[in-house]
């Protein structure tokens, strides 16, 4: 499936995973998928949302305020360790990203979806983000297109949390209706 995306749409689906890594969170979720969308606001689809006063920062903060720090994190927080003081720290003694994993060094995998093992490298998709990808699938087939966009991720992401998917609560929090946003998507994709 993933040989049907467009290049901005691969974009989308590594930039989820950097946004789960970012967040310290052990999997990659529907979430993060919106917050990597956002961080292609150049893409018409993702413009909906950033003209309706969604942006990246806006949603991340919502995203942490709805999901909360990694469960590292939150266990380091209850013991008193401030994990982005002690990047920060570490980052202006010996450079920016000096903690983060490099390509080299992650353990080689295969497959996109690839769930288990540790916590280094590529983070599991949780089965919502799954089967939001499957759906940007049939939200391309459904709009007769050769591929899958932006524009189909974010209505895979929609549709698959219809009911209460943590991407569409960002977006009902932040006064937005996901139904005019499928609308508005739709349109963009002609």
């Amino acid at each position: 499936m993933f040989e049907r995306f467009t290049e901005r749409a691969r974009r989308v689906v590594t930039g989820a995973q950097q946004e789960a890594r970012e967040l310290r969170h052990g999997y990659i979720g529907t979430e993060h998928l919106l917050l990597a969308i956002l961080g292609v606001p150049e893409d018409p689809a993702a413009a909906v949302l950033v003209e309706a006063g969604l942006d990246h920062e806006t949603a991340r903060r919502a995203v942490r305020r709805l999901v909360g720090p990694g469960d590292d994190a939150a266990a380091l927080a209850a013991i008193g360790v401030d994990l982005d003081a002690v990047r920060e720290a570490v980052e202006s003694a010996f450079g920016e990203g000096a903690l983060d994993v490099r390509p080299e060094e992650e353990p080689k995998r295969r497959g996109w979806f690839r769930s288990g093992g540790s916590s280094v490298g590529r983070s599991p998709f949780t089965a919502r983000a799954k089967k939001a990808l499957e759906l940007s699938l049939r939200e391309s087939l459904r709009l007769k297109s050769g591929e899958i966009g932006v524009g189909h991720l974010l209505l895979g992401v929609l549709r698959e949390g219809e009911g209460e998917g943590p991407a569409v609560r960002v977006l009902l929090d932040h006064g937005l209706d996901p139904g005019a946003v499928r609308r508005a998507v739709e349109r963009t994709l002609g």
